[in-house]
């Protein structure tokens, strides 16, 4: 099991991760950006076909960056079996109604959700938000922007702890740094769930901001992404996806 990290717009990243993903060939490819629908849509006619694979995963409604960064990613992989982690909107929103124990459904203890963070941890993680949206999110929404992460954790855990199990693995989950940290992102919530499985993470940072935290097995350090400023959107309102810190 490889956890491949990135920063979502950084096309060097994406490069690598394709890179790796031909290397290890895996048997099945766990996508944070992808739902359970979009994912079932994947046909190999359709991996080699980039226009086509787009429009069916009506990427461009997404809010994930320009598909044709991602799509080397699925051209590398093009007999594995294609597996969504991504967590739909509207369960987004039902985290912070219900809680998410209730979103995540019957395993939640399985992967910890029923746990409170440790202070520091809880800490931390609000610090991480609170930056991803410039200083701009209200304080009380903290708290749930770092639930619903947990919930994303788990949720890519779960996906790929079942495409072992369907497939016999190799298995390559590609998603954000945040997500693919060993220390409290979806490889630890599948090492709680299942102790037995053998696990690598793989991050990846910018030369500005230097290499994530998270205790990845293996860092790897490429140029930078000129984003002009991050926080204009937050500054003239305009909607957010809603990636918070991975």
């Amino acid at each position: 099991m490889v956890f491949l990290g990135e920063q979502h717009d950084n096309a060097e990243h994406h490069a690598r991760q394709a890179q790796l993903v031909k290397q290890i060939a895996p048997k099945a490819l766990v996508f944070e950006m992808l739902t359970n629908t979009q994912a079932a849509r994947i046909t190999p006619e359709l991996v080699a076909d980039e226009t086509a694979l787009e429009a069916a995963l009506d990427w461009n409604a997404s809010g994930w960056p320009d598909f044709a960064m991602y799509y080397p990613i699925f051209a590398a992989g093009p007999e594995a079996v294609w597996y969504g982690a991504g967590l739909p909107r509207d369960a987004a929103q039902q985290v912070m109604s219900e809680g998410a124990t209730v979103v995540f459904g019957p395993e939640a203890p399985d992967y910890g959700l029923d746990q409170e963070l440790t202070a520091d941890q809880q800490g931390a993680r609000e610090a991480l938000q609170k930056t991803a949206h410039c200083d701009m999110m209200p304080e009380e929404m903290l708290p749930v922007m770092v639930e619903i992460q947990r919930v994303r954790d788990a949720m890519l855990a779960s996906a790929a702890a079942q495409a072992l199990e369907d497939t016999g693995g190799p298995v390559v989950v590609i998603t954000g740094n945040g997500h693919a940290r060993r220390d409290w992102g979806a490889p630890a919530l599948l090492a709680l769930a299942h102790p037995g499985i053998s696990l690598a993470t793989f991050g990846q940072g910018e030369e500005s901001f230097g290499a994530p935290d998270g205790g990845f097995d293996v860092i790897e350090v490429t140029g930078d992404v000129d984003r002009g400023d991050p926080c204009a959107a937050f500054q003239d309102g305009r909607p957010q996806t809603d990636g918070g810190d991975d």
